[in-house]
C-alpha cells in the first residue's frame, strides 16, 4: 500500500510513525524541531490519517507498507521512531529489514501481548452518529459522556473531518480497528535486532514494566531505555521538551 507521508528538512532520514488512532499530523510540532538536524518523515499508517483503508491489518502488512516508502524514498541508514502501535510496527520493520535503518526507537510499548483495554475509547466513538452530529463541538459532549480525559478526547476528534458541507467523516477505519484489536495487540515474534535501540517510556504508564526490560535486553542486545518522569503513554506530548532532547542525544551521539 502507498502511504501517505508529509516531510521537512534535509540530511539523514528519520521516519516517525504514530500509535492507534493517530496520525502523521500529532507529530508536526516535534518534526519541526527535529528537522533541524534530519530529513524528518512522517507516516501514515494504513486505516489512519490519509492513507489508504484496507480490511487486512497486521503488523507484517504494515511493515511491508514500510518497505514500500523506503524503496519509493530510497531511504537507507534512516532513523525509525515508532509510538505505541507504530512502535510495534517499527519493530517488525527492524526485525525484517535491519539494513535499512540505522537506529531505532520505540515509545512506550513492547513486544510482549497487552490485554484488551480500549473499550471506552471504542464506546465513545461508537456513541457518536455522524449522520446526526455536524458540529464538532456537538461530537466532543457526547464524547465526554465516555472519556474523561480532555486530552485523550481532543487527540481522537483530530480524526474527524468534513467529508462535505455540513458533514462530517472519520480518517480512520474504526469497524477495522475494532475488529483487529487483539492482531494490534499481539505479541511480536521473538527475533534479536542489533541496532543501536533506544526505548522511552513514561513513568505513569503501565506499558513497559520494570519487569519487562529483561527480556527487550535478550531481543535488543544494544538497548538503551529511558523514563521520563510525569509523562504517561503519551510521552511526547505529555514532556515534549524532555522527549526531544532524549532523541536528540541518543541520535547525535
Amino acid at each position: 500500500m502507498k502511504l501517505n507521508y508529509r516531510e521537512q528538512g534535509e540530511g539523514q532520514p528519520m521516519v516517525i510513525l504514530h500509535g492507534l488512532f493517530g496520525s502523521s499530523d500529532n507529530w508536526q510540532t516535534h518534526a519541526k524541531k527535529l528537522a533541524e538536524y534530519y530529513r524528518v518523515i512522517l507516516v501514515d499508517q494504513r486505516n489512519h490519517g490519509h492513507s489508504d483503508w484496507s480490511d487486512d491489518f497486521s503488523y507484517e502488512l504494515m511493515s511491508e507498507d514500510l518497505l514500500e516508502l523506503f524503496q519509493d524514498l530510497d531511504l537507507k541508514k534512516a532513523i525509525l521512531i515508532g509510538h505505541s502501535m507504530g512502535g510495534k510496527t517499527a519493530i517488525r520493520f527492524a526485525q525484517t529489514h535491519e539494513n535499512l535503518l540505522d537506529k531505532l526507537i520505540i515509545v512506550d510499548i513492547g513486544v510482549k501481548q497487552y490485554p484488551m483495554h480500549h473499550q471506552e475509547i471504542l464506546k465513545g466513538l461508537h456513541s457518536i452518529n455522524l449522520e446526526l452530529v455536524n458540529t464538532r463541538s456537538e461530537a466532543e459532549t457526547i464524547l465526554s459522556q465516555t472519556i474523561e480525559s480532555v486530552g485523550v478526547r481532543q487527540f481522537l476528534l483530530k480524526n474527524l473531518y468534513w467529508k462535505d458541507k455540513n458533514v462530517l467523516a472519520w480518517r480512520m477505519n474504526i469497524l477495522v480497528l475494532e475488529k483487529e484489536m487483539a492482531s494490534i495487540l499481539c505479541e511480536l515474534p521473538k527475533k534479536e535486532v542489533y541496532l543501536p535501540t533506544l526505548f522511552i517510556r513514561g513513568a505513569l504508564s503501565n506499558y513497559i514494566l520494570d519487569e519487562d526490560i529483561e527480556d527487550l535486553e535478550n531481543q535488543f542486545p544494544d538497548l538503551a531505555v529511558k523514563t521520563i518522569h510525569n509523562a504517561g503513554h503519551w510521552v511526547h506530548a505529555e514532556a515534549p521538551q524532555e522527549f526531544i532532547e532524549t532523541i536528540l542525544e541518543f541520535c547525535l551521539r
